[in-house]
């Protein structure tokens, strides 16, 4: 009953969703509004079907019906239950199924929340979802059916892969995933339907970035999470490996993070809009890419699920949305033209063009070290591997120009900027500069990067910090406000642009403990019996004894370990090995001890049978856990810059009779604004909220 009640959801939505497209683009041709809003309608109800789909799938893991294939491959009597229901996103099935339900979600909060606006622009939106939706669909249909019959039925399964039953992660990192790579469709919808439709003015745009910046806030926490969850659950003491399917899931990120900046050169300048629909397009084949990598087969990660014919599907449809996309592009090359210029060197225009390039070297440098592998072997059959030396070679300079400019771009004004003002924003910062890099190699930091890290991100916080006091300051000249009062309302009178500046801060606290972890990291191995010691930077561990426990789904070796410092206890640390029924290696458990100043990382390699001695790799690496907040950090400056704040409406003359359109004040040359007032800010030229 629970596959045929799943498997039925899909089926019709698969159908309903062909029904509607044709609905759609008869009404857009014909003008016929009441075919659009049943079409709008499916698209609810789609939701609704696959919905019931994943809750059927659910019900099927947790009750372990074993006549369902997909509960077959992944599911175990033994198997604890939350690791049960999760297990839904946990192979290629049950993720394709979690990935159309979010799909139908995204699509119904699109036409939900733009339900009212005139025009093809939305209908148009909708029917490029609806296209993505029956790609996914059929793909649960054909190649990545879940709900398969099994017969006969096993008495039991071999459950989840065991390093996605290993960590509470795993209910965190993929859904994450999956909510910033599918939201990146919504984006794409809105390309398409603008040039489907030629409005092409700010609308389009304005509504884009929004979707953007959520999909992007998902994404960014999704990576930081799988971050973590590799730190903590591999048991190798790093955080980021260059492994291919990482790098899938980076590359949307760089491009629509490029996205997020240029499009403020359009709304201001209007230029960039072949560059900013480029931008949408290529974000979104780089989620369906980083989605073929992940689910093909044709890689070889811990992040990999099982080969089958899914990949030819996936490389279709890649070649349809290239192809579609190009000459969608080409017949509105006219419409795409810039109207606006460059007027000097020292400008925000300048810097975000730069930063655009930067963002695009490094999406294609990522994408060159990752599928070159891919082309030696299929061109030459000989197997090449692309490891961290080639990526950080080729990285590490742009992650330190993209670490500068984070820091350039807030100082400068649209437009042009004058020697005074250059003089006034630039100086403290390169003092701080200066000093920072002297201090970091007066503490014996050698490497140039390392350096190089700490400098410009002392730069780039001391110019994104400056801004939040500039702006405090001249609220409580104006209003008479304290300064705390000051502070917290201008995230609400202007939460864009100050949204904008706290992802920057967590972005570089997020770098300056990446360059710290990597440059301090000290480790040692050693192989201990009962009450000896290794001692590594001032931490004594001492080994204590070793023990077992048998678990539902596992059995568990730990060791104990008393850790002192200065002669005193201040811990005791239980890494574990974890054995798995079915899998020949056992997977770590590290013991993690995290402080704001360095984390203590301890493996347990290996033990003896009797517990007279255990192998432990012991390391210490500062400032790892600023990599965490600065994700997070990350994360509270998108959710500012989408928190909805009240505009004062402004009647153009573009409104249709009736209605009144909104827009964002015109902010005249030379004057700044700073939450709801206006303070003239000479010699800087013009700024926005961005």
């Amino acid at each position: 009953m629970t596959r045929i009640l799943g498997a039925s959801a899909v089926m019709v939505a698969f159908g309903i969703s062909i029904v509607a497209l044709g609905m759609l683009l008869y009404g857009i041709r014909a003008r016929r509004d009441e075919f659009i809003r049943a079409a709008y309608a499916a698209l609810y109800v789609n939701f609704a079907l696959l919905l019931v789909a994943n809750l059927a799938m659910v019900w099927a893991l947790a009750t372990n019906d074993f006549s369902v294939s997909y509960v077959a491959q992944v599911g175990s009597r033994s198997t604890p239950l939350f690791y049960a229901v999760i297990s839904l996103w946990g192979a290629l099935e049950g993720s394709i199924l979690f990935w159309g339900l979010v799909l139908a979600g995204y699509a119904a909060a699109v036409i939900w929340l733009n339900r009212e606006q005139e025009g093809t622009l939305v209908p148009w939106a909708a029917a490029t979802l609806f296209g993505i939706s029956i790609f996914f669909y059929l793909l649960l249909i054909v190649p990545a059916n879940p709900f398969e019959a099994v017969f006969p039925v096993p008495a039991d399964g071999p459950g989840p892969n065991p390093l996605l039953q290993n960590h509470i992660l795993m209910a965190i990192h993929p859904p994450l995933l999956y909510l910033g790579y599918v939201g990146l469709s919504v984006p794409f919808a809105f390309a398409i339907g603008a040039l489907m439709s030629k409005r092409l003015d700010d609308w389009w745009i304005r509504t884009t970035r929004r979707w953007t910046l959520t999909a992007w806030a998902f994404l960014s926490a999704a990576v930081v999470a799988g971050m973590w969850w590799s730190y903590e659950v591999l048991g190798w003491g790093g955080y980021w490996a260059w492994d291919p399917v990482e790098n899938a899931s980076f590359m949307p990120w760089l491009t629509a993070t490029a996205f997020l900046h240029s499009v403020m050169v359009e709304e201001r300048r209007g230029m960039l809009k072949l560059w900013n629909v480029s931008l949408v397009i290529a974000t979104f084949l780089l989620t369906i890419l980083g989605t073929f990598l992940t689910r093909s087969g044709v890689l070889s990660s811990v992040h990999a699920f099982a080969e089958g014919p899914i990949g030819m599907y996936f490389l279709i449809f890649m070649a349809i949305v290239l192809l579609f996309s190009l000459v969608l592009i080409a017949g509105r090359s006219t419409e795409l033209r810039s109207t606006g210029s460059l007027d000097a060197v020292a400008s925000r225009e300048t810097v975000f063009l730069a930063n655009n390039l930067i963002f695009t070297a490094f999406t294609f440098t990522v994408l060159l070290g990752t599928l070159f592998p891919l082309a030696a072997e299929a061109v030459r059959g000989v197997k090449v591997s692309v490891g961290e030396p080639f990526f950080n070679r080729m990285t590490l300079p742009l992650c330190m120009a993209l670490l500068f400019l984070v820091g350039v771009g807030p100082a400068l004004p649209w437009r042009a900027a004058t020697m005074d003002h250059l003089r006034r924003q630039f100086l403290p910062p390169l003092v701080v500069m200066i000093v920072v890099a002297a201090v970091s190699l007066a503490l014996g930091v050698r490497s140039p990067y390392a350096v190089l890290a700490f400098a410009f991100g002392g730069f780039a916080l001391y110019v994104n910090g400056h801004e939040f006091v500039r702006g405090a300051r001249a609220r409580m000249r104006t209003f008479g406000e304290g300064a705390a009062t000051a502070f917290i309302r201008l995230f609400g009178v202007n939460g864009r642009r100050y949204g904008g500046y706290t992802a920057h801060i967590g972005m570089i606290v997020l770098t300056i403990g990446i360059a710290a972890s990597s440059a301090f990291k000290a480790e040692a191995d050693a192989t201990l019996r009962a009450g000896e010691t290794l001692t590594l930077r001032g931490h004594t561990v001492r080994y204590d004894g070793v023990w077992g426990r048998e678990e539902p789904q596992r059995f568990v070796v730990g060791a104990d370990l008393s850790v002192m410092r200065n002669g005193q206890a201040i811990a005791t640390m239980t890494p574990r090995l974890n054995f798995y029924t079915g899998t020949e290696q056992p997977i770590s458990t590290p013991a993690v001890r995290s402080r704001p100043n360095e984390d203590l990382y301890i493996n347990l390699m290996a033990f003896h049978a009797q517990g007279e001695h255990v192998t432990i790799r012991a390391l210490v690496e500062p400032l790892v856990m600023w990599i965490w907040i600065g994700g997070g950090i990350m994360g509270l400056g998108a959710l500012i810059a989408l928190w909805p704040r009240r505009r004062p409406p402004v009647r153009t003359s573009e409104a249709p009779v009736g209605r009144v359109a909104f827009e964002e004040p015109v902010v005249p040359r030379g004057v700044q604004p700073v939450g709801a007032m206006q303070v003239r800010d000479e010699g800087r030229g013009t700024r926005d909220e961005g």
